[in-house]
């Protein structure tokens, strides 16, 4: 792999330098790309498994007879458990890194897939939902980290290939749902834990690159840069990135959850075509998610941020009056623009708490599959009382929430 930065335990818990020589260093020292494509391919296998869930709705749907409030309570099953628990495993491993909790929590996934293949009750399908979701929470915050570490400095470019990875696993549930799981139904799912095998012995290799980068070699701790923003602003601006991850993440997981019920319903497509626009959508999404870092270490993150939130709205606004074609079309404008804001909040977010790399990204990974589960519930809910279009009517405003960006701070010039 590429020759590493070593840094220490103590740099993992103490204000990151920032004036002087040490970031032209780091930069210098360039990304470690072997670690960034490893770190990235594992996130896009753990989400891939993680994707099957909600492509395989309408198959639980129709076998379990299953309301959309039930469907939902899947979705708050499995990310809620993430949730939960990114904070915490974020804050542990902020004080004490473990280089190979990845590969044990993956695991998790492991046995999560292969009791969902055998699932015959709704209670075990919800165990084994919150079984995956338990995986992401221990995988999430420490392999943000991994990427952070092997960045080179390119904070932006670093979190964009780690989020590409997370994306394209999740664009492709609907796909191998559609060729594999439709036609060979729910126990074929089982044929998805050799990939979270796959993913234990990849991320055990990535643990060995890392256990060196926290063993003990003294750093001195420097002075935070005179133009940070004050610890008050610095709360506001993380409720704001909460807020605005709230807005992203909602109408991302309402077409995530329910897009293909949507389709199926209003256009009256199979299910199998259903879960193509499906792809469709989830592919452009990341697409974006890989080119908002980079734009974000050029332009500034709160550029991005404003642009990619707000930009959305014109679109999400039209979808739900447009026609089957030009619905795809709107889903694809509104994947690219939308999901690029995702690692310009998480590295805006990182920067404000430098010394909490761990904690931060749990929050906000946690955050972001948080409000994705009670999200899928409550939207759920709704369809059982209204209808799946209006969902959408309603979801379409969500974006205007962006305009929150107007309170985020200025930060150093270094850290945009």
């Amino acid at each position: 792999m590429n020759k590493p930065v070593v840094v220490s335990e103590e740099t993992l818990t103490e204000p990151v330098v920032i004036s002087g020589v040490a970031p032209a260093a780091k930069a210098a020292a360039g990304p470690a790309y072997v670690v960034l494509a490893g770190i990235s391919f594992s996130h896009f296998l753990n989400d891939t498994m993680q994707s099957l869930i909600a492509s395989v709705y309408p198959i639980l749907k129709d076998t379990y007879a299953l309301d959309f409030a039930q469907i939902g309570m899947i979705t708050l099953a499995f990310q809620f458990t993430a949730s939960l628990l990114q904070p915490v495993v974020g804050h542990y491993t902020d004080k004490k890194a473990q280089p190979y909790s990845l590969s044990i929590g993956m695991a998790s996934t492991f046995f999560g897939l292969l009791l969902l293949s055998i699932a015959q009750q709704y209670l075990v399908i919800l165990i084994a939902a919150a079984l995956v979701g338990l995986g992401s929470a221990v995988f999430h915050p420490e392999s943000a980290r991994i990427a952070r570490l092997a960045s080179g400095g390119r904070y932006g470019f670093a979190q964009s290939v780690f989020q590409l990875g997370g994306s394209f696993g999740t664009s492709m549930g609907p796909v191998l749902a559609a060729l594999i799981v439709v036609p060979f139904g729910q126990g074929s799912i089982a044929w998805f834990s050799s990939i979270a095998f796959l993913a234990i012995v990849i991320l055990w290799r990535i643990g060995r690159w890392y256990e060196p980068q926290i063993k003990a070699k003294k750093t001195v701790a420097v002075q935070a840069h005179p133009d940070a923003p004050s610890s008050r602003r610095v709360a506001v601006a993380l409720l704001v990135l909460v807020a605005l991850l709230f807005s992203k993440q909602l109408y991302v997981s309402s077409l995530s959850s329910y897009y293909i019920f949507y389709l199926i319903d209003r256009f009256g497509v199979s299910t199998q075509t259903a879960q193509i626009y499906l792809f469709i959508f989830l592919a452009a999404n990341a697409v974006g998610a890989f080119f908002g870092g980079p734009l974000g270490d050029r332009f500034g993150r709160k550029i991005v941020i404003w642009i990619s939130i707000l930009g959305a709205l014109p679109f999400t606004l039209a979808l739900p009056f447009a026609g089957l074609y030009a619905s795809a079309a709107l889903s694809v404008i509104i994947g690219l623009i939308i999901s690029s804001t995702t690692s310009s909040i998480i590295v805006f977010a990182q920067e404000l708490v430098p010394h909490r790399f761990g904690m931060i990204s749990g929050v906000f990974f946690g955050v972001a599959f948080g409000i994705g589960g009670l999200g899928a519930a409550v939207l759920g809910k709704l369809a059982d009382h209204t209808s799946i279009e209006f969902v959408y009517q309603v979801c379409a405003y969500l974006p205007a929430i962006g305009l929150l960006a107007v309170f985020l701070p200025k930060l150093p010039r270094h850290a945009r």
